[in-house]
């Protein structure tokens, strides 16, 4: 069990990942606004409680893993790790510039504290198995935590990757499908009706679980449940809202990627800041 006080500061640090990232996406007024906000809790469980992991030495081979494989919701990674002290905030205001470390997706030859290079989707899934095979090979604890798009989930290379990491039992790897509902252009059910996701990964032999993606206390305790299994992989199907918390984002169709006014990016920071002190003040 985690307790409230624990609940209540990680609700918080959610609500500074997405002050942040709305900060950097205000600069060039367009980003990967959408996937980026859908999997702030998440990243704030991960960051705020659960990873092993040291800023001041972000290749510590004994370290868990992060692979965010949906590349373009690295802002809201970016944002997490400058808020962990990889490197300053400041810096997240270079995002997608000329010579700046944090571009578009993730690059772990440009970022502190990315694991792993991703964007081109699937691939991710292939890496992740990579790494939790490798470490479980050298005889670490370490676990590797992968995040899929629901979209992504259409690439073939999802489905081998699942395939094979059932069949070696790689109980290392916990990975998140961020199931928002929503792709590039449209409504997954539309374009490529995923079914029942948490079904078809137990088909492959996964533990799996479905859960309120929005909800702290449900994150956390689905990860805790999947790190006590054995001999399986684990997924945890995470039923959220694309663009969620950003005032310009969260009820439009097509958010995956955006443009958007100085005034509309400065409403949805005001917003976030007053959520921000309103939580100090209880």
């Amino acid at each position: 069990m985690i307790n409230q006080q624990k609940v209540e500061e990680l609700k918080r640090f959610a609500v500074q990942i997405r002050l942040e990232a709305m900060k950097a996406f205000r600069v060039l007024g367009f980003g990967h606004v959408g996937g980026s906000m859908s999997i702030v809790e998440t990243i704030a469980v991960l960051y705020g409680e659960v990873l092993n992991i040291d800023p001041k030495n972000p290749r510590w081979p004994d370290r868990d893993w992060v692979v965010m494989s949906k590349g373009h919701s690295g802002p809201a990674l970016y944002a997490a790790l400058a808020l962990k002290g990889y490197f300053d905030t400041s810096e997240l205001l270079t995002m997608n510039q000329a010579k700046t470390r944090l571009p578009s997706h993730c690059d772990r030859n440009l970022t502190p504290g990315v694991d792993m290079t991703t964007g081109s989707l699937g691939q991710g899934m292939s890496t992740a198995i990579g790494v939790a095979l490798g470490n479980r090979l050298d005889g670490r604890k370490s676990h590797v935590y992968l995040v899929l798009g629901d979209g992504e989930c259409d690439e073939g290379q999802v489905w081998e990757g699942a395939l094979f990491a059932g069949h070696r039992k790689l109980d290392n790897l916990i990975a998140f499908v961020d199931y928002n509902k929503k792709q590039l252009d449209g409504y997954t059910k539309d374009i490529c009706d995923l079914g029942n996701l948490a079904a078809k990964f137990a088909e492959f032999d996964w533990f799996t679980q479905d859960i309120d993606g929005g909800d702290i206390e449900q994150i956390y305790a689905a990860i805790q449940k999947a790190k006590s299994q054995h001999a399986k992989p684990s997924m945890i199907v995470l039923n959220t809202t694309k663009g969620k918390g950003c005032t310009f984002a969260e009820n439009v169709l097509l958010n995956h990627h955006m443009t958007f006014t100085r005034e509309q990016a400065d409403q949805a920071i005001a917003v976030l800041e007053a959520e921000l002190q309103g939580g100090a003040r209880k």
